[in-house]
């Protein structure tokens, strides 16, 4: 991203190297930060704490560096938020879809999805976190098409392995709706977490049962 047009205070190292020390008398880290530095610890925020908690000051005394570091790099904390949500987004598809596509066979496609998945615990965090600020203007639009991406190639992917059109769209939502209320039960209600034999074993079930033989 661009760094913003916005002059950084005076008083603060513009680019995130440091000065003699934070506001708390702690050292600064040393080297720059960059925009996605700014980004992944927002993240890391939201998996913590939830979108509230994300705001210039404990980000910079997280990082080490002064708010100038932001204000080279962003114009507010709705622009950090931004591109947070966007690095999360194009992260996921990157990383999930792309590796997938590599996979010929639909139903090895879908296995390997699952399995994929289930174990991405800290993208399921910030997924659940999400969630829970659906009222907030910027999160909304990224969860619509984030769910629609994967909507879309769940049903493509059922369709590609054999199912009607019809059907292959009913497995897709019955399949998205049990990864978020498995989310909803470990993440929001706080249900214990399985052991990891039965979670593994949970996992399997669900791919026989979802994907068809």
């Amino acid at each position: 991203m661009a760094r913003s047009a916005a002059t950084p205070p005076a008083a603060s190292a513009a680019d995130g190297a440091p000065a003699t020390a934070g506001a708390a008398g702690k050292p600064e880290r040393s080297g720059r930060l960059s925009a996605e530095d700014w980004a992944q610890a927002a993240l890391d925020l939201i998996a913590e704490q939830g979108v509230a908690a994300v705001a210039v000051e404990p980000l910079a005394r997280r990082l080490g560096v002064t708010k100038g570091s932001f204000y080279w790099h962003f114009p507010s904390r709705e622009a950090l938020l931004q591109a947070a949500l966007e690095r999360w987004e194009n992260v996921e598809q990157e990383a999930v879809f792309g590796t997938l596509e590599r996979v010929p066979d639909p139903r090895e496609r879908l296995r390997a999805l699952f399995q994929m998945v289930a174990h991405e615990y800290q993208s399921h965090v910030i997924y659940s976190a999400l969630l829970k600020a659906l009222d907030h203007p910027a999160v909304q639009p990224v969860i619509d098409r984030v769910s629609k991406r994967r909507l879309d190639y769940l049903a493509a992917s059922f369709r590609q392995a054999g199912l009607p059109r019809e059907e292959a769209l009913h497995r897709a939502r019955l399949t998205y709706a049990a990864y978020v209320g498995f989310l909803q039960l470990n993440l929001q209600l706080h249900q214990a977490r399985m052991p990891q034999e039965e979670f593994e074993a949970y996992v399997e079930h669900l791919a026989k049962t979802l994907v068809p033989a």
